[in-house]
């Protein structure tokens, strides 16, 4: 199923002084209503299924970092385009962590404001120059799929510029855009992960690296194959699902949205037990 060994995403996040209750939640599936029983019947609910059966029972009695999650969808895609997963997955982050954390899309081409927003929420005192601990107390996390993935190194390069740490960044297929360095992860990203496949006309780039590999964690280069399996992809046109599906089949991929949803949880949780692991062939 996918070029990787098991348990290739390490445990650990980086740590906190947030102290919490540290038990383990009980193992049983997500019962109650929302947004994963409200889900399109497309690939989309294909591509959320494992997500939403993670066990997430009790996690609003824990102590959970506060955060900010950005997600950009790729092409043209709007952000407001319910037929995607990243659109549904912010949904879900919202539905799960209600009070705790902050879940906005936009569209790839739309960095500079979501560049602005990002400095509104984390100002939330009014002031128009932020302080450290302003800086420093909530926890931001970028996703994307294509030139979104491009785009999130490049939010998070902009973010560096003022001296604003980021905790996470996922790159889904990233597909390189005039102007960015996709390849190359700021500094002041403390975790980085690249989930990437290479076939058809359109792929993502195989490897990121660290600007200063002392400051930053790459998680990981995980090459996705679609050779023995297919994923919905409903959710394109018909010409986009047989002239590049593998692009589409990895943002489709449950297995993709089960590890990313699982990165968060250990991000958001301050629990590193609950770091994912691949699965192996």
């Amino acid at each position: 199923m996918m070029v990787a060994a098991a348990s290739l995403i390490p445990v650990g996040l980086g740590q906190s002084s947030v102290a919490g209750d540290k038990t383990k939640i009980p193992s049983r599936p997500v019962t109650e209503p929302g947004i994963c029983a409200q889900l399109p019947e497309t690939g989309v609910k294909a591509a959320l299924r494992l997500v939403c059966f993670q066990n997430h029972a009790g996690i609003k009695n824990r102590a959970i970092e506060k955060a900010i999650i950005i997600g950009f969808v790729g092409g043209f895609v709007r952000p407001d385009d319910g037929r995607h997963p990243e659109v549904q997955f912010a949904s879900y982050l919202r539905q799960t962590y209600p009070s705790e954390v902050h879940a906005e899309v936009f569209a790839n081409h739309d960095g500079k404001h979501a560049l602005r927003r990002v400095l509104q929420l984390l100002g939330k005192d009014g002031h128009p120059e932020l302080t450290s601990r302003e800086k420093q107390d909530t926890r931001i996390i970028i996703y994307g799929h294509s030139w979104g993935a491009s785009q999130v190194v490049n939010l998070a390069r902009d973010l560096g510029r003022l001296d604003i740490p980021v905790y996470l960044t996922v790159l889904v297929d990233s597909v390189h855009k005039p102007g960015h360095r996709d390849a190359v992860i700021p500094q002041n990203v403390q975790n980085a992960v690249n989930f990437y496949q290479t076939k058809g006309i359109i792929h993502g780039r195989a490897y990121i690296r660290a600007a200063d590999s002392e400051r930053t964690n790459i998680i990981g280069n995980f090459q996705m194959t679609y050779r023995d399996r297919q994923i919905n992809c409903d959710n394109y046109p018909w010409i986009a699902r047989h002239l590049n599906r593998p692009h589409h089949e990895i943002e489709n991929d449950p297995v993709v949205w089960q590890q990313i949803a699982s990165l968060i949880d250990s991000a958001l949780l301050n629990d590193a037990a609950m770091a994912a692991s691949l699965p192996s062939n």
